[in-house]
């Protein structure tokens, strides 16, 4: 016999004590080391000398370094990633407190030049060193700044790109238009890390980009006014953007990459090291460093309020009232940043008012349907209390639903075909918002639960619609912002269950004997990150908690008695909660397929919680 209590109340119990003061949880949002490079390449570019961090994350990045020299990101990614390691080497060399002769920078050297040198990394890495005197430019501008003054009607203009590629963007085409670079002093030279010395060649390899890159420059000569003139109003309009996308604390758009770049972007068009924009920006990152294993972590940016609104609905998932004060302080926190300023979201979606939620802490003008309905799922048993911050969420929810049907995470219907050709590496994640299978069945999920929407309602049916065409031939579906058959799976099958699709259902079926043929023998699933990359489900070879949570709850959701399958999975969770070895740091999360992925700390806690409250509302009662 199964006795889930004893696991529930030991995650209840940890997270009370984990609950932060303000009534979130500050769970890490851990992206490896990349961001500690960049940190640390910041601090010595701008002679920043704050030793102590430094010192910290050098710590911390040699701490992840693998025996043959390289950086992963993740367990089994294979021998490591060559961006990743020349981030590490150059971050250790430019700190001052490591040498060349070092033999752990001589072991990633073997592997950087072993792998293709600085001809072969990401372009968002040939970027960063470019901008500080490592890497050429491109003879010319990858995205001509002129794009800014494309108008909305042209088949590409900066708004056909999703918002977290134009906050990226923006800083970049400046940065490319000017060519800008800065040496500092104590900046290292990585010549001996080029295997070529004809770099130009390695930023575009695509005759369909040159062919469009003309398209958008014929587009710029129609538009009405003298070359230099339309010139200098683009970077105007680039700089423009960048300015009025500061959150409070300083960063632009509260995220790392596009703060760092807009740094960048600033000193380019003159502004001094020490200007309010740039010490503002820089304090703004600096104050979301996490701790990871006494060691600081620059994180990419804070995940309490997706910590807290899915940890607010498990603990009441598990029987804690809404009255409860951990549940009350957390719901609370949750409603103090509902959005109330435009984002760009009102682009595309012109005709609604603001009202949904986004993910950091400090985020307040960049709400997601994801975050949105999370929130929602937690203060539900607030209302009427809250009934107006309720209405407005809904709303918003629910105009934010693509014309195909499904949802997008921050945008409505910006999905260009046309944005495949351009030349930006991982484009189809860092340039587009298409619908998804995680965001849309999870969407389905919260309006079939907790609201009155007919099932007959033309969203819902759409959305339905949506979900069926969309699934893959094994009967998984893909989710976009998780890991990623399993997390689309997870999200699909008690989407369409909510809204009235039958158990019975050949797709729900379908999907419920692929859970089962994947199950591990000890009872846990695992999947691998190269499933983004192969556009495949690859086994991990070993269960984690988060990935068995996941299959379970589905199972669970999608069946009437306990099978064997699901039992087994039961007992593999509730004799692993407290396992801390690679499974448990392995990615769950990832933002760009085979260059960002996200350990979610606080997972472990919230889906094994949800997925035995489920079996035990639903088995044991």
């Amino acid at each position: 016999m199964i006795d889930s209590n004893a696991g529930i109340d030991w995650i209840v119990d940890k997270l009370r004590k984990d609950q932060s003061p303000d009534g979130s949880w500050a769970y890490p949002f851990d992206t490896g080391i990349s961001t500690d490079a960049y940190m640390i390449i910041l601090l010595r570019t701008l002679e920043l000398n704050d030793e102590e961090l430094i010192q910290g994350l050098v710590k911390r990045i040699l701490s992840r370094q693998e025996k043959n020299g390289a950086w992963k990101l993740f367990y089994d990614e294979g021998d490591g990633n060559l961006s990743a390691t020349v981030e590490a080497y150059y971050a250790l060399l430019y700190s001052g407190y490591l040498q060349k002769e070092d033999k752990r920078l001589r072991t990633a050297k073997k592997f950087i030049l072993a792998n293709g040198g600085l001809e072969e990394i990401s372009m968002f890495t040939k970027v960063m060193l470019s901008l500080t005197g490592q890497h050429k430019w491109p003879p010319f501008s990858p995205l001509p700044v002129e794009l800014m003054l494309l108008p909305h009607t042209f088949p590409i203009n900066f708004y056909s790109f999703s918002v977290f590629g134009r906050a990226n963007l923006a800083p970049m085409m400046i940065l490319a238009d000017k060519k800008f670079t800065i040496k500092t002093q104590k900046s290292p030279d990585l010549s001996h890390l080029h295997l070529h010395r004809d770099e130009d060649n390695h930023w575009i390899r695509s005759n369909e980009y040159r062919s469009l890159h003309a398209f958008i420059e014929d587009g710029v000569k129609n538009l009405l006014g003298l070359p230099d003139q339309l010139h200098q109003l683009a970077i105007e309009r680039a700089k423009k953007y960048m300015l009025g996308r500061i959150e409070p604390d300083g960063t632009f758009c509260s995220y790392y990459s596009c703060t760092f770049l807009m740094i960048f972007a600033l000193l380019s068009l003159g502004y001094k090291k020490t200007d309010p924009l740039i010490t503002n920006a820089v304090a703004g990152i600096k104050s979301m460093k996490s701790e990871i294993n006494g060691l600081p972590h620059m994180q990419y940016t804070t995940a309490n309020l997706w910590n807290t609104s899915l940890i607010g609905f498990s603990l009441q998932s598990a029987g804690l009232h809404a009255e409860d004060s951990t549940v009350s302080k957390a719901n609370q926190y949750l409603l103090e940043r509902q959005h109330h300023k435009f984002g760009d979201w009102v682009i595309h979606n012109p005709k609604t008012m603001p009202g949904g939620w986004g993910f950091s802490d400090v985020n307040t003008i960049l709400p997601d349907v994801d975050d949105t309905t999370a929130v929602l799922r937690s203060i539900s048993r607030m209302v009427p209390a809250e009934l107006q911050a309720w209405e407005r969420a809904l709303t918003w929810l629910m105009s934010m639903q693509n014309d195909d049907g499904g949802w997008a995470a921050f945008e409505k219907n910006v999905n260009s075909k046309l944005l495949q050709f351009l030349p930006i590496e991982k484009g189809e994640f860092f340039l587009a918002d298409p619908s998804c299978a995680d965001l849309t069945g999870r969407t389905l999920e919260f309006f079939g639960n907790y609201t009155n929407l007919s099932r007959d309602h033309s969203a819902i049916k759409k959305a339905v619609n949506w979900l069926l065409k969309h699934q893959e031939k094994d009967g998984s579906w893909y989710g976009r912002w998780g890991i990623c058959y399993l997390y689309g799976t997870w999200a699909a099958i008690p989407g369409l269950l909510a809204v009235g699709v039958p158990s019975s259902h050949p797709s729900i079926q379908k999907a419920v004997n692929w859970l089962r043929a994947i199950q591990n023998k000890d009872g846990g699933w695992g999947e691998s990150c190269h499933s983004d990359s192969k556009k495949t489900y690859v086994p991990l070879q070993s269960s984690t908690l988060t990935h068995t949570a996941w299959a379970l709850d589905a199972l669970i959701t999608a069946t009437e008695k306990p099978t064997p399958e699901i039992r087994k999975g039961i007992t593999f969770l509730l004799g692993s909660l407290e396992k801390d070895d690679w499974t448990t740091d392995y990615p769950k999360g990832q933002g760009m397929a085979g260059a960002f992925y996200i350990q979610y700390h606080s997972y472990r806690y919230i889906f094994p919680l949800l997925a035995l409250s489920h079996y035990q509302k639903k088995f044991e009662s």
